[in-house]
C-alpha cells in the first residue's frame, strides 16, 4: 500500500486557507448562506477528472482539508484579525527588503500573536467528515471518482476552489510526464520545466513529475516534497561567460562543482555537437592527465564516466530552426535535435573510443517526438523535457451527488460507486 505524505510537507498557508483568501467568492457565499440560514445537511461530494489521467495532488488536497475543515466561532473578529495579518506580511516584506532586522523581528512577533488569536478562534471539524481517495500516482479513467468527501458542507464547502486547483495542476503535470516516460521505454526522463512557469508551482510540478516516473528534476523546489537533490547540466550562459569556448566552460565546471555531480556538457553552442564534444574531451584529458591527446589514437576512457575529472555525458539542445553541421540538409526534419544528428554523433563517438559517453537530448521533446526516436531506435541515453509538458490541462470537477443519504445531483451527474477509493483515516500520515 502507498503511504500518504504528512500534511506539514505541503506548507499549507493555514490562515489564508481558513479565511477563504484563495477561494472563489461564490463558494464563500454558499457557505455563508448555509450558516446564516442554519441549514444543516450532510452531503457527498464526488471529484473526478475530465479525461484519463495520472492523479496527483490528492495528498495536498488532504492537507488542505486537514487544516481547513472547520469554522471560526467569531467570523467578524477573525476577518478583522486576518486583515491585520495581511498588512503585517506586507510590512515584513518591506522591512526585509530594506534589511531592517529589528523591524522584521518586531512585526513578526505581532504577526504570530495574531496567528495565535486566529488559532484560538478556530473550531476544528476534521473529525466530522469522511474522505475516501485514490493515492497519488494512480491512474484514473475519465469521470472515475478520485476522491469523495462526506459531511456538513458548512465546514469544508468553501475549500472547493483550492481542492480542485491543487489536484488539477498536479494531475495535468503528472499525466503529461507519464506519457513521455512511457514513450521513452525505460530511458531516463529529466523534468526541465521550471523556467516555463511561475516559481510558486515548482514544488507541486516536481512532485507530480517524480510521482509520474521522471528520473530527475532541475530545481531544489521541484524536489522539495521528496527531499531528493535537483539535477541538471551546465547552461549556455556559462559557455557565454567563457567567450563561447565550451571546453573552457566545461573545465571550469569540473573544477568548481562538487565531485558527486555527473558532468554533463551542453555541446550545441557552435552548432557542431560532434566537433565540440571532441574539443571538450581533448581539453579535459590533457588537463587532467598532463598528457597529449590525439583523437582516434589516444584512449579517452580515463576521463569518461561519473564524478570529478570525468565527462559523463553530453547534451544536444540544437535550436529547432537550425541545422547542425553534421546533418545533411534535406527538409525540416534536418533541423534541431533530429534522429540523424544523434545517429551520426554516436557513430563518430564510438569510432574514437567514446562508447561510454552518454547522449542526452532536449529541445521540443514531447510524447510524439520521443515515440518517433524510440521507434527509429535512435541511440539516446536520456531525454530532457520542458515547456511542452505544461501545455495540456486536465480539469477536475466536484459535484454534490447525495444529500442526507439520498440521490441529489444536477442533470447528468450521479453517484458512481468506486471500490478503488480508500478511506482516509484521521491520522492518515501514520498509516503503514
Amino acid at each position: 500500500m502507498s503511504k500518504r505524505l504528512h500534511p506539514k510537507v505541503f506548507k499549507v498557508p493555514i490562515d489564508k486557507i481558513r479565511s477563504g483568501y484563495y477561494s472563489d467568492i461564490y463558494f464563500i457565499r454558499y457557505v455563508q448562506v448555509l450558516k446564516r440560514a442554519k441549514r444543516v445537511v450532510r452531503v457527498l461530494y464526488q471529484f473526478f477528472p475530465r479525461e484519463d489521467s495520472v492523479v496527483v495532488g490528492i495528498d495536498e488536497a488532504l492537507a488542505i482539508l486537514r487544516y481547513g475543515t472547520g469554522y471560526y466561532k467569531d467570523e467578524e473578529k477573525a476577518n478583522e484579525i486576518f486583515s491585520k495579518l495581511l498588512e503585517s506580511e506586507r510590512k515584513i516584506q518591506e522591512a526585509a527588503s530594506e534589511f531592517d532586522i529589528n523591524k522584521v523581528i518586531e512585526i513578526t512577533k505581532e504577526k504570530w500573536e495574531m496567528k495565535q488569536k486566529l488559532s484560538e478562534l478556530w473550531v476544528d471539524k476534521w473529525d466530522e467528515i469522511e474522505v475516501k481517495a485514490l493515492y497519488d500516482g494512480e491512474e484514473a479513467k475519465e469521470r472515475e471518482p478520485i476522491m469523495t468527501i462526506e459531511g456538513d458542507p458548512r465546514y469544508f464547502g468553501y475549500l472547493e476552489t483550492v481542492l480542485l486547483g491543487v489536484i488539477a495542476r498536479a494531475t495535468s503535470t503528472a499525466t503529461a510526464v507519464r506519457k513521455v516516460v512511457k514513450a521513452a521505454r525505460g530511458k531516463p526522463v529529466l523534468f526541465f520545466s521550471a523556467r516555463f512557469d511561475h516559481y510558486w508551482v515548482q514544488a507541486t510540478d516536481g512532485y507530480a513529475a517524480l510521482k509520474a516516473g521522471a528520473f530527475g528534476v532541475s530545481t531544489d523546489a521541484n524536489a522539495d516534497y521528496w527531499g531528493v537533490e535537483s539535477a541538471g547540466t551546465m547552461p549556455h550562459a556559462l559557455i557565454a561567460a567563457y567567450m563561447g569556448k565550451t571546453e573552457d566552460a566545461a573545465l571550469a565546471f569540473d573544477d568548481h562543482i562538487e565531485g558527486h555531480v555527473n558532468r554533463i556538457v551542453l555541446v550545441d553552442w557552435d552548432n557542431d555537437v560532434i566537433g565540440t564534444t571532441f574539443r571538450v574531451v581533448k581539453k579535459l584529458y590533457e588537463e587532467r592527465t598532463g598528457k597529449p591527446f590525439k583523437l582516434g589514437k589516444t584512449d579517452p576512457s580515463p576521463v569518461i564516466g561519473s564524478g570529478k575529472g570525468k565527462l559523463w555525458g553530453v547534451r544536444f539542445d540544437t535550436s529547432g530552426d537550425l541545422r547542425d553541421k553534421s546533418v545533411v540538409p534535406k527538409d525540416k526534419s534536418s533541423l534541431g535535435v533530429c534522429p540523424e544528428l544523434v545517429w551520426r554523433a554516436r557513430q563518430e563517438f564510438d569510432k574514437v573510443g567514446l562508447e561510454d559517453l552518454k547522449i542526452l537530448v532536449s529541445g521540443g521533446f514531447d510524447e510524439n517526438k520521443i515515440e518517433l526516436f524510440e521507434k527509429l531506435q535512435v541511440p539516446v541515453d536520456a531525454y530532457g523535457v520542458g515547456s511542452k509538458l505544461l501545455r495540456s490541462k486536465i480539469d477536475i470537477t466536484a459535484d454534490i451527488v447525495e444529500v442526507n443519504g439520498k440521490p441529489c445531483a444536477k442533470v447528468g451527474r450521479y453517484k458512481i460507486e468506486s471500490p478503488r477509493l480508500k478511506v482516509v483515516q484521521k491520522n492518515y500520515w501514520e498509516e503503514d
